[in-house]
């Protein structure tokens, strides 16, 4: 393949693209924002779907690689009332296909499967543009520039790259997650870790609830859910945790304390974590020397399934170049139309759970579909 390939974003979708191409002997370099591979926290677990994720990490060649960082149990699923009443239980018994993983863990098997200097940290992207003949230039924050054949925008829902495709925009969905974490859980709070249990919590009611999970070490990772304007939240300091902590917990107030104290007892800084998509449906016309994938493409409300599509989309796009390595365009063709009607569907499951996570029937719509009394579209 004579086409150089540049790829902005150094998730697990541009990481995953980069390790396929090189499986195939295709070079590609990856742009990234962070400063180093440590710059941040890379969020919690990921249950890598057998349908989506596993493939995609097959493609790159590292499933012992990835077995290795599977969480033992947990896979396990409980659901609460707001009282604390367990209304649905399932134990880990090693025949889900979803097998949990760390996030930063397993971009870091990604990381160190790349080539040296395949990614280049501290590149922020200011703008791009259009060139003759398909190629594009890539502007970074402080002033450098780098033209391309074939521009792979993974750069998330604030893609600077998808205005070449789109004019779309994430739009908020009326709902925003508050991001928490106990640590040392089963000594430190441990009535929190016992309505955890051994894997995930949802404890759910119309328009609010908590999503938690245990992580390593006895870290419980949580996520506070309210449907609330993007200025209700606004309103609140959270550069005050203890007000900001305090003011989430309210929103709680007659709940059993082991799942309000998930907030209230809180051994981080609470983190508002506001949610956006884009149109179900959205897609582009074919621009030569230019594509999308995972978030950049078809951010939507949260199902579990983002991380899984992004990485799939990097597989399905590597395999698509490889395939066609003197043919860019029929490549990107072929990637395209096969990922357009494989988002829609995606996007449109996520509107579903969403119903099901936090509608007026929530949280018995999740547990008839756990129980298999629903399917998801």
């Amino acid at each position: 393949m004579t086409t150089d390939v540049t790829i902005i974003g150094a998730g697990l979708g541009g990481l995953t693209l980069a390790r396929v191409l090189h499986v195939h002997g295709i070079p590609a370099t990856v742009y990234e924002a962070e400063a180093s591979p440590a710059a941040r926290t890379q969020g919690g677990m990921l249950d890598i779907h057998e349908d989506s994720g596993q493939p995609a990490l097959e493609a790159a060649g590292l499933a012992d690689e990835f077995r290795g960082l599977v969480l033992e149990g947990r896979q396990a699923i409980r659901v609460l009332d707001r009282d604390g009443t367990v209304l649905f239980e399932k134990a880990d018994d090693d025949t889900g296909g979803n097998p949990e993983v760390l996030r930063g863990e397993l971009r870091q098997m990604l990381l160190d499967s790349l080539p040296a200097e395949t990614v280049r940290w501290g590149h922020k992207v200011s703008g791009t543009r259009s060139l003759d003949g398909g190629r594009h230039q890539v502007t970074f924050a402080d002033g450098r520039t780098v033209t391309t054949g074939l521009l792979v925008g993974a750069d998330g829902a604030w893609s600077r790259v998808r205005p070449l495709l789109s004019d779309a925009t994430p739009e908020y969905i009326g709902m925003s997650a508050v991001e928490t974490y106990l640590v040392d859980a089963d000594t430190r709070h441990p009535a929190g870790a016992k309505a955890v249990g051994g894997g995930s919590l949802f404890a759910l009611a119309p328009g609010r609830g908590f999503l938690a999970h245990r992580e390593k070490g006895g870290t419980l990772h949580t996520y506070v859910m309210l449907a609330r304007p993007r200025d209700w939240f606004a309103d609140i300091d959270f550069t005050d945790s203890a007000a900001a902590t305090a003011r989430i917990a309210r929103e709680f107030t007659g709940w059993a304390p082991e799942l309000t104290a998930l907030i209230a007892d809180g051994d981080t800084a609470p983190v508002p974590r506001p949610l956006f998509a884009l149109p179900v449906e959205h897609r582009w016309e074919r621009v030569p020397g230019v594509t999308l994938l995972g978030d950049a493409a078809h951010l939507s409300l949260p199902n579990g399934e983002g991380a899984n599509l992004a990485m799939y989309d990097a597989a399905e796009l590597g395999k698509a170049l490889a395939a066609h390595p003197d043919d860019v365009e029929t490549a990107l063709t072929e990637y395209e139309q096969a990922m357009f009607p494989r988002s829609a569907a995606a996007a449109t499951e996520g509107v579903y759970v969403h119903e099901l996570f936090y509608g007026d029937d929530a949280p018995h719509g999740l547990i008839n579909m756990f129980t298999g009394g629903e399917q998801t579209p």
